[in-house]
């Protein structure tokens, strides 16, 4: 029988770019997938685009436009992080066009949710940013001592690249609703891959859902490495991307 091909659409989290995939997005090409890593509004190629009114409403349209405008189907789409939100409501808005979600070490919000009800530590930083002189821009967090590092990079050359991708994201992302309401979402594959070993103090995870909506079993599985698994363990990050994908 010969191999399934997929379209992998590969989403970076807050605070980075598509340019972060770029270890990970040539391993899956090498196996014959179509990749697309794409910058949300705000960022990389799209940085000029940041303002008050960008929010995860902004970037759920971001993806959907990007599978609509070049006719995507059997998508598996990933989402780091933050975008985790993201690829819940895209998943809620064009289900058909999707063969799988891959959460990456990613906020997985029940309907209404937002990024602060999911993981409260992230209240501080919109609070902060209130005080400044733009209270709508929230920095990305700065690098600490290892095992923490920069999104759990250590590597200083790896470090030293990332600082140049990070850009300030805007606090309506971490303040609009996710949208879980459709009942075709609910029977999507679901993975969810836990990056394990090196979480920031103060930073509790929900407990990955062992069931889908529909009540099918999901696949849960874990990497020893910091957050941001794709520049730290690329290989075995794509390995678990393929098996998602292979049902």
């Amino acid at each position: 029988m010969p191999t399934r091909h997929h379209t992998y659409l590969l989403v970076h989290g807050a605070w980075h770019d598509g340019r972060v995939w770029r270890r990970v997005a040539p391993l899956l090409a090498a196996e014959g997938h179509r990749v697309l890593a794409p910058s949300l509004t705000g960022h990389g190629d799209k940085a000029h685009l940041l303002g008050p009114e960008v929010g995860l409403t902004t970037h759920v349209d971001d993806v959907v436009g990007l599978v609509l405008a070049e006719d995507l189907r059997d998508v598996i789409l990933v989402g780091h992080s933050y975008a985790g939100m993201v690829i819940s409501s895209v998943a809620n808005r064009i289900p058909e066009r999707l063969a799988g979600l891959v959460y990456v070490d990613a906020l997985v919000p029940e309907h209404g949710e937002t990024v602060v009800d999911v993981v409260p530590a992230t209240r501080p930083m919109i609070e902060a940013a209130s005080g400044g002189d733009e209270p709508w821009r929230i920095p990305p967090p700065p690098a600490l001592p290892a095992p923490i590092g920069l999104f759990g990079v250590t590597d200083p050359d790896d470090v030293a690249w990332l600082e140049t991708t990070l850009g300030d994201e805007s606090v309506r992302c971490f303040a609009e609703p996710a949208e879980l309401d459709s009942p075709a979402q609910a029977s999507i594959p679901r993975t969810y891959v836990l990056c394990v070993g090196s979480e920031p103090p103060g930073m509790q995870r929900r407990p990955a859902p062992a069931a889908r909506p529909d009540g099918a079993p999901t696949r849960v599985r874990e990497l020893r490495t910091g957050h941001d698994c794709m520049l730290t363990r690329p290989a075995e990050l794509a390995d678990l991307l393929l098996e998602a994908a292979a049902g």
